[in-house]
């Protein structure tokens, strides 16, 4: 079982910016994938997640409004489009799957699988 995350970039603020999280080992259709960031010296929280099966997305108040979430089943991929991004948005960024029936609630220990972690750097 594998999560690959890529596209980690620097961009300026306002900048917009898209991650692709792609699993191997197992299907979509289940499990919901997470994205989770961590910041230095911060600790690890979620900024959004997709229901791979029914397609329900789940906000915190770090995505609202300004990053979307897709899941293309066909390709296990899942993908993160920022927007209008800020300098507290840079940190590492982690794809991870969850087959708890709470996963919105983020809380890492429910996610089973990560991913390797892709930079974002907003510069100001």
């Amino acid at each position: 079982v594998q999560l690959q995350a890529s596209g980690r970039g620097l961009v300026q603020t306002g900048g917009s910016l898209r991650l692709s999280c792609t699993a191997s080992g197992f299907t979509f259709g289940n499990p919901a994938i997470g994205w989770f960031r961590q910041a230095p010296g911060k600790e690890r929280e979620g900024v959004i997640c997709i229901h791979t099966g029914d397609g329900l997305i789940y906000h915190t108040n770090s995505s609202k409004g300004r990053f979307t979430i897709s899941s293309d089943n066909a390709k296990n991929t899942v993908y993160l489009q920022m927007h209008n991004l800020e300098p507290e948005d840079t940190a590492v960024y982690y794809c991870a799957a969850s087959w708890s029936g709470r996963y919105y609630d983020f809380r890492p220990a429910q996610y089973i699988y990560w991913g390797q972690g892709t930079q974002v750097t907003v510069s100001s």
